[in-house]
């Protein structure tokens, strides 16, 4: 029942994810999520993420923000990163998946999504048929809705921790 919210990973943060690995095992586009995936709800890019896009562009990955967020909070966010994004995204509708892909000249088997939330991030990646990788949130101030569903998030995890262990 609670399989179809399954991240197909689940690691600590964004900043462990072995990108190299991935760009090796053919994946050419990332699609990342921004608030709580990448920076603090809110926050502007930091040093850290600013680091994080220059790497990934030297690597060769084409990249695409995509949030739920209107255009001012995802254009200050991308200041200084300067990749591709969609911003009102109403995810989890794949639509914007797909237009992040078309964007980034990538298909669903050579793409791979970053987020921090089940019921948006990752279920709007499975939906679209692209692999995903859920992040802990880097930090709990969140809006009142995204707390609520927090609540929800701990239920599915506990069963997917389960599912790992059989």
């Amino acid at each position: 029942m609670f399989n179809r919210f399954f991240p197909d990973r689940y690691v600590a943060s964004t900043y462990v994810i072995d990108f190299e690995k991935l760009y090796s095992e053919g994946v050419k586009g990332l699609i990342f999520d921004i608030d709580n995936t990448l920076v603090p709800h809110g926050a502007p890019a930091d040093e850290r993420a600013e680091e994080l896009f220059a790497k990934l562009k030297r690597i060769g990955f084409g990249c695409c923000l995509i949030s739920n967020n209107q255009e001012p909070r995802v254009k200050m966010f991308n200041k200084n990163i300067q990749v591709d994004y969609v911003y009102n995204a109403h995810k989890p509708s794949t639509k914007n998946y797909m237009k992040a892909m078309e964007i980034m000249g990538t298909k669903a088997d050579n793409t791979v999504f970053i987020g921090d939330q089940l019921f948006t991030d990752v279920w709007g990646a499975k939906r679209a048929g692209i692999p995903n990788i859920l992040v802990k949130p880097i930090h709990p101030k969140e809006e009142i809705q995204i707390v609520l569903k927090r609540y929800l998030e701990k239920i599915v995890l506990h069963f997917y921790k389960k599912s790992l262990n059989r």
